[in-house]
């Protein structure tokens, strides 16, 4: 799929069907020229709802809509006929979608099955016909409630990739080419930073039959929580995983400060993505020789299980997937 086609943000200005009226009617008939009322209610009006469909995996068919309206509700009839309701809005989207409120960027609403359906926007109600209103003081009342207003208002649609690994490092470090070795997945790959423009989603085959979802985002800068680089915009898409896998070279100057620096910035943009699973990989170990790879297992890291790999001589994936499936089946911190 083209970078392009990857959206996963759109904002919409949506309205909610209104309320047809409840009717007035009174019975006029030959034989009884001064019948009782008989309106009928107001049929309510369209909702705006978002489904789950777990064949898509990006807000492209929304990235052009900008307004979706519902339709409104019948008016009520004679003979307590109660109106039509108003066409519905359907809003299809990929699992992980959220709806927030684009003032106070609060999460509303979320879609995580396939075929859920959420009301973001309801429908006015129908107003009631003369019929409710007939008391034995009041036999003939001529009044009916008229339909209750539609809902408008703009909302902000987000999709938070579904996976079970979120990959974490920054530029160059090798997630993208980890990725498709161990799944079916072909993100592009280039010896440069920001080669990964858009998640990459892949699926891992394990043990058994077993398997487990892989998440690789756009590398992560020191200061992307307060906006740099590209790695804030894509940070929600490992929100939902279960487990993160920390990705740094064994060319790093310090794997302990990258690290470090790493945590930092998920903890700046969302303290509860510390208490999730981790494993950390030391990537590209090819690059060194024996008594380099020696010293650098010497090094300690008691907080998280490390593993040394090779993504392109297979180096430690084996053992990187043993310690990813533990980490997914393992409490949180």
């Amino acid at each position: 799929m083209p970078s392009s086609n990857f959206v996963d943000y759109v904002k919409l200005n949506l309205r909610s069907g209104k309320g047809g009226a409840g009717s007035a009617h009174l019975l006029r008939t030959r034989g009884n020229p001064r019948g009782g009322p008989d309106g009928g209610d107001g049929g309510r009006g369209g909702h705006i709802i978002l489904k789950g469909n777990a064949q898509l995996w990006t807000l492209l068919h929304l990235k052009y809509t900008k307004h979706l309206k519902a339709g409104d509700g019948g008016n009520g009839g004679n003979n307590r006929k109660t109106g039509a309701s108003g066409r519905d809005v359907i809003i299809e989207v990929p699992l992980g979608t959220v709806v927030k409120d684009p003032e106070t960027m609060e999460q509303e609403a979320e879609v995580t099955a396939d075929g859920e359906m959420v009301i973001i926007l309801p429908g006015g109600r129908g107003g009631l016909g003369n019929d409710h209103f007939k008391s034995p003081t009041h036999q003939t009342p001529r009044y009916a409630q008229p339909g209750e207003a539609g809902i408008e208002a703009w909302k902000i649609l987000e999709l938070k990739i579904l996976a079970d690994v979120g990959l974490v490092g920054f530029p160059n470090a090798g997630k993208s080419t980890l990725l498709s070795v161990v799944s079916a997945a072909k993100p592009e790959i280039a010896d440069y930073p920001f080669t990964t423009l858009r998640p990459n989603l892949g699926i891992v085959a394990y043990r058994d039959d077993r398997s487990f979802v892989l998440a690789d985002i756009p590398g992560i800068i020191e200061g992307a929580a307060e906006g740099r680089g590209l790695g804030l915009r894509f940070l929600r898409h490992i929100e939902r995983n279960s487990a993160l896998l920390f990705m740094i070279p064994a060319s790093s100057e310090n794997i302990r400060k990258d690290f470090d620096i790493l945590l930092n910035e998920l903890e700046q943009y969302n303290p509860e993505l510390i208490d999730k699973q981790h494993v950390l990989a030391v990537t590209k170990c090819d690059l060194l020789d024996t008594e380099q790879l020696r010293k650098l297992k010497k090094r300690k890291f008691p907080e998280v299980p490390v593993v040394f790999i090779s993504s392109h001589t297979g180096q430690g994936i084996a053992e990187l997937k043993d310690e990813i499936w533990k980490a997914l089946h393992q409490p949180y911190f």
